[in-house]
């Protein structure tokens, strides 16, 4: 979809930021990042964000970044005392009261419903929604709904989170500054297939193919959603941010020696959780991007994602599998897209 850039506006560059504005964090040579970046964000005082998975690691992050530009930032997450000191220190470092936390598992169709719930009984709009939680690399093992942990958190938890807040996000929209789905994906995508004859991997269970998989359907989910979006002319874009190598603790599950390599030398080759963040931060509130959706950002540029990303086909049986399995109508009806934006060569 064709969009019309804002006017870029320069925010307030400070010591310490606070509301003022946000900064890109340094970045680092090499594998690490490029050169450092001295993009500054206007205040959004006006905007409500809700950043998954955002007590610790790239989530924390974001919701700090987008918490200094003086949004209200809602904290989705499964770990309650991680949320509490998650959200005072948020407040403190950003001088931003309005931070808060709603339980929301994302390995259970029931408490997303609920959350959803709690969070339209607030009656306040919805700008900005960051689908960052995840894991990565488990053992086999299900959720309470039964599906394969990678699939069933990962993927379908925000497919049907992402589902159940297009109304508030479509309300919450305006030609010229449109709400944000924000979808954290990786570079694993490129090795992940899709196995649509068996998403769980009852058949052959691997960690790796598992979390490949999940990472995979959310780029597909997210170019689907944006075409259909764009069809219904909604004021409402999606697109796919991806971190790069962070070090979190994400890594828990993977081989000892990957786990040795990243302590030994994660210093140097991997990026912070702040640099990590930076793309979705971005993808979140750039004027460069108002208007612009079904896009896969890497280093806060375009890339081109996995060729099978851009199947029509593959992406429509996806979706209507999604819904299937999570229960909700697919509510499509005979609107589709011809084509999807691409990357222009």
């Amino acid at each position: 979809m064709a969009g019309v850039p804002a006017p870029q506006t320069a925010g307030v560059s400070a010591r310490r930021l606070g509301s003022a504005g946000t900064r890109a964090p340094p970045g680092r040579r090499g594998a690490r990042g490029s050169a450092p970046r001295p993009e500054v964000f206007s205040p959004q005082p006006d905007r409500v964000a809700i950043v998954t998975g955002g007590t610790d690691g790239i989530g924390y992050s974001t919701a700090k970044y987008l918490a200094r530009l003086g949004m209200h930032v809602i904290i989705a997450g499964n770990n309650e005392d991680k949320a509490g000191e998650a959200v005072r220190k948020i407040k403190e470092e950003t001088l931003n009261d309005r931070v808060e936390f709603l339980y929301c598992d994302l390995a259970s169709m029931q408490s997303i419903r609920q959350f959803v719930q709690k969070f339209q009984r607030k009656r306040i709009p919805l700008h900005v929604l960051v689908n960052n939680a995840g894991v990565m690399m488990v053992p086999q093992r299900k959720t309470v709904d039964g599906f394969e942990e990678h699939l069933g958190l990962n993927y379908l938890g925000h497919f049907l989170l992402t589902n159940l807040l297009l109304d508030t996000l479509r309300d919450s929209g305006c030609p010229g500054r449109s709400a944000r789905v924000v979808t954290v994906s990786s570079a694993t995508h490129y090795v992940g297939e899709l196995n649509l004859a068996d998403l769980q991997g009852s058949r052959s269970y691997s960690p790796h193919g598992a979390y490949a998989q999940s990472k995979l359907a959310l780029v597909l989910f997210t170019y689907h959603l944006q075409g259909l979006l764009a069809a219904q002319g909604s004021p409402v874009t999606a697109n796919v941010a991806d971190p790069g190598v962070v070090d979190t603790d994400l890594y828990k599950h993977v081989f000892w020696p990957t786990r040795l390599v990243k302590k030994l030398f994660g210093r140097w080759f991997f990026k912070t959780p702040e640099e990590g963040a930076w793309t979705s931060v971005y993808a979140a509130v750039a004027p460069a991007l108002e208007g612009v959706g079904g896009r896969y950002l890497y280093n806060e540029k375009e890339t081109r994602s996995l060729a099978v990303t851009y199947d029509l086909k593959l992406q429509r049986q996806l979706w209507a599998r999604s819904c299937q399995m999570t229960g909700i109508p697919d509510g499509t009806g005979g609107v589709f897209p011809a084509s999807l934006p691409r990357r222009e060569e």
